[in-house]
């Protein structure tokens, strides 16, 4: 019997299909309400009273707005409170309190008129010029009488004038009073804003901050400009330095030592009496020894002549280090001109180098000294930047206020701006009902309201209306269509015949039928369904008639079909074809007889391939019969004995009939009937069904299936005309 369906949440999201079917299926409710609400219009515009209508134009300046010439920054110390624009003039000029005034000055004239009227019939609106908005004011006044629009209109203006006047004297005042009332504090607060920045510039010994860290960034970058040539400078004069060592072999000191003794005539005497008795003495030595008295005395001699040595040498340098012995001395004391030179470069060398050196000291004290006033100068900037926008603040404040004391003195005197009549009222004009905008505004509102008044009825309506909607209400396969029958169709059957059998003798209605059937035999082509139980919603939505037209769709495709209408409670079949009911499916349940072959079932009539069981006399209990082992035992020998086994069940709703039935069958098919089963009730019946091979959902009286069929009928007719 297959595996029940479980039913799903069925989204419904209304398009602009559905929204146009829904307007045509409540076309009535549409026209009606339109042409209702039209009729309406057209009345009210035929029983309107004749209005007579006047008009009158100020100059107006919004009376919280200063003259020209004043500053924004002039009038927020006049009145900071109130917000310019002429918005808010219009709702002050319609407000209740100005309009009663101005009927308390026509009290006499007409002693009815009331505030109410007045503001119902008053229009103010502010005049464009090329989409520009200007100061004119136009006020506009309707009513049935010619002089009273003149008449009120001219009370308005002298209250309006009035007004304005006084207004203008209020806020002068007021803003002269608010000067008045700050000029202390201001002039307080700048006083005590000057004093704390003087403190802080005198503290600190600030002239201009920001001028003052300018200089010394510049200060600083030149330092360290200087630094890095200084930096190339000593690697230059060390560089020459050391190649000058080397090319005297010599220290700076040995070098200096022996450029000195060079330079000194007395000593360079000295090492030429040396050099001569050293030379002498070794003369003297090839022919005398040593201890011969001539070698001693001449060796005593240049003891002598070295003493002097030492001690010119002494006076030529200051001192003498020990470690000059005196034949280092006479070494060292005797240089050539080149080696002179080159003394002389290394030491101016190593003195440039020295200065450098003393230089490159002197730049990095002053950078260090640089970069610490530096870092000092961030915090008195936040400081200076904090006191010196006070001070300019406080200033500018207290001049405005002086200026604004100054404006506001000369306005006062002046007497303010009066608002200027540009258009003097007159008598009212009449003004005849607006027929092309009340009809239009009629036509707009009966279509709002028509729309309504159907998406009304629509919501309170939850049938189902098309093939669509019950597709989209449930989730089961839509395996066709059946055409609402119209009385012309039932007019042209034979009319001896039941009124089912006229039905399904209709040609649309057979195409339908026919195509349902294929369809139910491609839902599955290997294993065909043997039976089938056809049940609805509820009553009445045409299962019966299904069931027979079903019936002869697959009686004409060769099939051997038994019908049974299995409604025990309310048998019906055998109405609509008019056979007996004596014998049926409740006898059959009823007795114990065995069914062997279709000689062995009680028929009660049989057309070509079709059998007929009706449903036999009413039973006291129909749920036991057909939950009884003989149901099951007659449904196998029925689909053993046919090819298709067909039963109409009573609705599912309410009763357990359909449900015991379906039990013992293949598979169940739903009829729903468009305009007649509800949403609710399909989903109700679905959900009763859920544990069955429900197959599929066939929509009935359907008028899409009609237009299908006709527009092929319309078709096949004009290709068939030669």
């Amino acid at each position: 019997m297959g595996v029940g369906y479980q039913p799903q949440t069925i989204e419904t999201e209304p398009g602009y299909g559905q929204l146009f079917s829904v307007l045509l299926r409540r076309r009535n409710w549409l026209i009606g309400t339109f042409v209702s609400v039209v009729s309406a219009a057209a009345v009210a515009t035929l029983l309107m009273k004749p209005a007579y209508q006047s008009y009158m134009q100020l100059l107006v300046e919004p009376n919280y707005q200063g003259k020209r010439g004043q500053t924004q920054n002039d009038l927020s110390f006049a009145d900071s409170n109130v917000e310019v624009d002429y918005s808010t003039q219009l709702t002050l000029m319609r407000s209740s309190q100005l309009l009663e005034k101005a009927l308390n000055s026509l009290k006499n004239e007409y002693p009815d008129l009331e505030v109410a009227e007045v503001q119902k019939n008053l229009l103010l609106l502010q005049v464009e010029d090329a989409k520009v908005k200007t100061k004119v004011f136009q006020v506009v006044y309707r009513s049935d009488d010619s002089e009273k629009t003149q008449r009120v209109l001219q009370a308005i203006q002298k209250v309006y004038q009035d007004y304005n006047r006084e207004q203008q004297k209020q806020r002068l005042s007021k803003g002269l009073a608010f000067v008045d009332e700050q000029l202390p504090q201001v002039q307080k607060q700048v006083a005590q804003s000057e004093s704390n920045l003087e403190r802080f510039r005198k503290s600190q010994n600030l002239v201009d901050p920001e001028l003052q860290a300018k200089a010394l960034i510049d200060a600083l970058s030149l330092v360290r400009d200087e630094q890095r040539k200084n930096d190339a400078q000593i690697r230059e004069a060390a560089a020459r330095y050391a190649e000058l060592q080397q090319q005297l072999a010599r220290s700076p000191a040995n070098a200096i030592t022996t450029n000195r003794l060079s330079q000194s005539a007395r000593y360079q005497t000295l090492l030429n009496e040396i050099q001569k008795t050293e030379l002498f003495l070794t003369q003297t030595r090839t022919r005398y020894t040593d201890e011969s008295p001539v070698v001693k005395k001449i060796i005593e001699r240049l003891n002598d002549q070295r003493a002097m040595l030492k001690q010119e040498a002494e006076r030529v340098l200051g001192s003498v280090s020990p470690q000059l012995a005196t034949g280092r001395l006479q070494k060292e004391g005797q240089l050539g001109d080149t080696d002179q030179a080159l003394t002389t470069q290394l030491v101016e060398a190593r003195v440039a180098l020295q200065a450098l050196q003393a230089r490159q000291q002197s730049l990095q004290r002053s950078e260090q000294a640089l970069s610490a006033e530096q870092r000092r100068f961030p915090r008195l900037l936040a400081e200076y930047g904090r006191l010196q926008p006070k001070v300019q603040v406080d200033r500018e404040t207290l001049q405005q206020l002086l200026k604004a004391r100054q404006e506001l003195a000369l306005e006062t005197a002046r007497g303010g701006f009066d608002w200027q009549v540009v258009e003097e009222p007159k008598l009212g004009a009449q003004v005849s009902p607006s027929w092309k905008k009340n009809l239009l505004l009629g036509v707009f509102g009966g279509l709002v309201l028509g729309c309504f008044a159907a998406f009304a009825r629509e919501a309170f309506d939850d049938a189902v209306h098309s093939s669509d909607e019950l597709k989209k209400q449930v989730s089961l396969p839509l395996l066709g269509m059946t055409p609402a029958v119209p009385e012309i169709a039932m007019n042209k059957a034979q009319p001896r015949l039941p009124e089912t059998a006229q039905v399904v003798q209709w040609q649309p209605f057979r195409e339908a039928m026919d195509l349902i059937y294929k369809n139910l035999q491609l839902l599955n082509p290997d294993f065909p369904l043997r039976s089938l139980v056809l049940t609805s919603a509820l009553a009445g939505e045409g299962k019966s008639t299904l069931a027979v037209g079903l019936a002869m769709s697959a009686a004409r495709l060769h099939q051997r079909v038994l019908l049974i209408d299995a409604d025990l409670r309310r048998p019906n079949l055998h109405r609509q074809l008019n056979l007996p009911n004596e014998r049926g499916l409740s006898t059959l349940l009823a007795s114990d007889t065995p069914i062997e072959d279709a000689d062995d079932i009680p028929l009660s009539a049989t057309y070509n391939n079709i059998s007929i069981l009706t449903a036999g006399p009413t039973p006291t209990d129909p749920a036991k019969l057909l939950s009884s082992r003989r149901m099951g035992e007659l449904m196998t020998a029925f689909e053993q004995t046919y090819d298709l086994v067909l039963l109409d069940a009573p609705p599912v709703l309410g009763i357990v009939d359909t449900i015991l039935t379906a039990s013992f069958c293949g598979g169940v098919l739903l009829v729903g009937r468009i305009g007649r089963v509800t949403r609710t009730e399909l989903t109700q019946a679905t959900t009763t069904l859920s544990k069955l091979n429900v197959i599929g959902v066939i929509a009935n009286g359907s008028s899409d299936s009609v237009i299908s069929y006709s527009s092929y009928e319309k078709r096949s007719n004009k290709l068939a005309v030669p």
